[in-house]
């Protein structure tokens, strides 16, 4: 068995002082300090190393560690890429081929935007008002009716070990628990009503670009599938996933090589389908969000779990209870 930490980034910028300073994500000068600290005690592989090892053609060095970025922020070429070209570090980058080619804003970074940009309360209490005005109108989609709030907060407000109960809520009920035409509706009116803002010169200013995609790989930083549209993957029938990935497959060809395919599932999504799918269009490697070390040769290569960057200095020390 050998050990590899594989770490998992998403916003990686100077937060206090931005526009967007509720943004959940990690300040640009803590991400130096935990890279000097990854540079002390990991050695830092590259996703090859990483498919060769589980293929069984190499051996990863002690303390192994792999860097992944999920997204395809603006925030990795103009912050992170520079700091990993000095370091000597090859990142991995896992984008979704809609922010590139249709300039869309994802309907989670619309999610990330509305909580960063209003009261968790005041936005609860819009949130309601919508449906109940919806519930007024008699809403109904292949059968389902809108259940009364309080049922809904009680069956979907979850907290885990990074956001309260009621984000928990307003995630979970915005990203897979309505019905997707009308999850999409208020998505878009709460975006526009507290963002105030056109969504393709948002999707210009916070996604990467395919040149500066081409730019990164040609100076040895990774690419690899992330789907079309940032979905969960086992919550769509299987043609719509297969869609998804394959698309997306096609669109970054040039910057993929088809012998080291990684496929990052969305949110850690996945079923067999998914899995059986990805390992048939060639993939080696598959990335989830379980916390914790990832075993090769005793983990399914397609299903290698990862940490979070607050699970490392100078966050945290959880990841010590994680690596052993």
């Amino acid at each position: 068995m050998q050990k590899l930490t594989i770490v998992m980034y998403h916003y990686v910028r100077p937060i206090k002082n931005s526009r967007y300073p509720g943004i959940k994500g990690l300040e640009l000068d803590l991400f130096k300090e935990q890279l000097n600290f990854v540079g002390k005690n990991f050695k830092v592989v590259t996703v090859e190393k990483v498919i060769e090892a589980v293929s069984g053609k190499a051996v990863l060095p002690n303390q192994a560690m792999l860097l992944t970025f999920d997204d395809g922020y603006r925030d990795h070429y103009e912050y992170v890429f520079p700091l990993l070209r000095q370091c000597g570090m090859q990142g991995s980058f896992y984008v979704p081929s809609a922010v590139v080619e249709h300039h869309r804003v994802l309907d989670t970074n619309k999610i990330h935007y509305i909580l960063a940009g209003a009261d968790i309360n005041s936005l609860m209490s819009k949130l309601y008002g919508m449906l109940d005005d919806y519930r007024q109108d008699g809403y109904r989609e292949n059968d389902y009716v809108l259940e009364p709030n309080e049922e809904l907060y009680a069956k979907l407000a979850r907290a885990n070990r990074w956001d309260p109960a009621e984000v928990i809520f307003l995630k979970r009920l915005l990203q897979t628990y309505l019905p997707e035409k009308l999850r999409h509706e208020i998505v878009d009116r709460l975006f526009l009503d507290i963002m105030n803002l056109s969504e393709e010169a948002f999707a210009k200013e916070l996604y990467i670009n395919m040149d500066e995609i081409r730019e990164m790989k040609k100076e040895g930083m990774f690419f690899g599938l992330h789907g079309s549209d940032h979905i969960w993957l086992n919550k769509v029938t299987e043609e719509h996933m297969m869609q998804d990935i394959s698309h997306s497959k096609d669109y970054f060809a040039d910057v993929m090589d088809p012998e080291y395919l990684v496929m990052n599932y969305p949110y850690g999504g996945y079923n067999e389908a998914v899995v059986n799918y990805v390992r048939s269009i060639g993939c080696k490697v598959g990335i989830t969000v379980e916390a914790r070390m990832a075993r090769i040769g005793v983990d399914d290569p397609m299903l290698l779990p990862r940490l979070d960057t607050n699970d490392l200095p100078p966050k945290s020390e959880n990841y010590r209870e994680y690596i052993v």
